[in-house]
């Protein structure tokens, strides 16, 4: 499987994603919406959005090799943030970097109202290709 991620040239260039993702491979790998819960389903970190995203990154990284796929194999992450404000970004880039290095794949980060749980700031969704 190769990914190709792109920035072209009459757009500006992003630091935390690419526009663009042409991924070639034989399986789609869609991981669902990854919470900041420990293995027994407990949320952690309520009212932190550091220790929430990182968890919440983490966990993406082991469904995704549940699946068989690697970080760099993913094309898309689907970010929703409680209350987001410009001021999340690098407390989700310094998680998200924890997990994908310099991969950047496309992605799209939402405010939303509320998620699953009260206490819930942050839930991270992806598609891979492998």
């Amino acid at each position: 499987m190769t990914v190709e991620l792109l920035n072209p040239s009459d757009l500006p260039t992003p630091t935390m994603y690419s526009h663009v993702a042409i991924a070639t491979g034989t399986k789609l790998v869609f991981i669902a919406g990854q919470e900041p819960e420990d293995l027994q389903g407990n949320l952690v970190g309520p009212g932190d959005l550091a220790v929430q995203a990182r968890l919440t990154f983490a966990n993406l990284g082991r469904a995704l090799a549940a699946a068989g796929a690697r970080p760099d194999q993913v094309t898309r992450l689907g970010i929703y943030l409680v209350g987001y404000v410009r001021e999340h970004q690098p407390i989700v880039q310094e998680a998200r970097y924890e997990v994908f290095g310099d991969h950047k794949p496309v992605d799209v980060m939402i405010g939303v109202a509320a998620l699953a749980r009260p206490e819930q700031l942050i839930e991270v969704e992806a598609t891979a290709v492998i």
